[in-house]
């Protein structure tokens, strides 16, 4: 399987996935620590990705999602952002409502 079908399996299985450096628990950058921050703030039940440990999804994420930095969310498979714009939806309570949107069909 290819880098890029990979990456779509993972949008595919996951309806929130942020893709980061690091692990919520323990995040390699700021930025990506922000952003998880933000999604368990949101009450967003979210998989994380560690770029760190996968090479090859983070050389090719980039090109995948068209977005040059990490962290990278994604709900229902489509790009939302990095971490200013996750926690500019999590200040308007956007995040939030996106989470639940997301956990009212999976489990519908």
């Amino acid at each position: 399987m290819d880098v890029n079908e990979r990456i779509k399996a993972v949008l595919a299985e996951h309806p929130i996935v942020l893709f980061m450096k690091g692990t919520p628990q323990f995040p390699m950058c700021g930025f990506s620590a922000r952003a998880a921050q933000a999604l368990s703030e949101a009450g967003a039940a979210f998989h994380a990705v560690n770029v760190l440990a996968d090479p090859e999804i983070r050389a090719a994420l980039p090109h995948y999602a068209n977005w040059p930095t990490f962290p990278q969310l994604f709900i229902q498979g489509e790009l939302i952002g990095g971490c200013d714009i996750v926690e500019d939806l999590k200040a308007s309570g956007e995040l939030a409502r996106m989470a639940s949107d997301v956990a009212g069909e999976h489990h519908a």
